[in-house]
């Protein structure tokens, strides 16, 4: 290994033992006191902070000049807890959508221009698909992926679609963002999305948005087939239990929807809505 290489991991290594210091949840700690603890030179742990500071991650108190952690910190600690959140309110929620269905049910989350799914039953069908959980796939050929892009705040999804490689997995995959936001428009409309041929000939899917308790959507719940089993007729059927599946989860995050709109929610019958 280079030298280069070898400072880059020590420099990322002390990074980190200089972020653990701040769980003794002292308000703030000075240059002084971080290079005791970490044993490192002090010209070494300020290039540090200036580092985290600039992304972040440590923020300096301007009153008595000690650094804190920053609000990235806050939000990364948010991520991983909405994160162990949704995999508890969706386990029950999945194991009943199979049971209904008989076909392999998943929840994905949005990373970059990716689709990374982090939770997934296996379907009982003899014939099945096979994608293993953290398994990430492209956004635009997926339906979780059309789910998740269609209930992004326009700004982001502009600037998604700005750098997505619209990269033609298949003949069916969509290549015009034009053709992608209309479909994005439809999911948001009817409640869910489909996708059919799109990332893999013969395979079919079907998603509908999570939220969490502000409402925002921050997962997708699908069901995914081989096309033979997945008509248009059981891709409508299978689109009302998704969308009632992704409420249920939702519900359990937290989410109300006679909160977010007048009318009143649907029926959520066969599927598990409390803890």
């Amino acid at each position: 290994m280079s030298t280069v290489a070898v400072d880059g991991l020590s420099s990322v290594r002390n990074a980190a033992r200089l972020l653990k210091v701040f769980l003794s949840r002292e308000e703030s700690l000075g240059v002084s006191e971080l290079a005791r603890r970490l044993e490192l030179g002090k010209s070494t742990v300020h290039r540090l902070l200036t580092t985290l500071a600039a992304e972040g991650l440590i923020e300096q108190d301007r009153a008595t000049g000690g650094y804190r952690l920053g609000i990235v910190v806050f939000e990364l600690g948010e991520a991983v807890r909405v994160h162990l959140d949704l995999h508890a309110a969706a386990g029950p929620v999945l194991a009943s959508l199979r049971e209904q269905t008989g076909e392999s049910s998943q929840v994905g989350v949005l990373d970059g221009t990716e689709v990374v799914y982090v939770d997934r039953l296996e379907s009982s069908q003899s014939l099945r698909l096979f994608t293993e959980t953290g398994r990430r796939v492209p956004v635009h050929c997926t339906s979780s992926g059309k789910v998740l892009l269609a209930h992004l705040p326009e700004p982001d999804r502009s600037a998604l679609l700005e750098r997505l490689p619209l990269t033609p997995l298949t003949p069916h995959t969509v290549r015009d963002p034009q053709v992608l936001l209309a479909e994005c428009d439809k999911a948001r409309r009817r409640g869910w999305a489909e996708a059919v041929n799109e990332r893999e000939i013969g395979v079919a899917s079907v998603a509908a948005p999570v939220r969490d308790v502000a409402g925002t959507v921050v997962a997708s719940v699908s069901i995914g087939a081989p096309v033979i089993r997945l008509g248009a007729g059981r891709r409508r059927e299978l689109g009302a239990l998704v969308a009632e599946a992704g409420e249920a989860i939702s519900r359990r995050l937290g989410w109300s929807p006679e909160a977010h709109a007048p009318s009143a929610p649907r029926s959520l019958s066969g599927l598990t809505r409390e803890s």
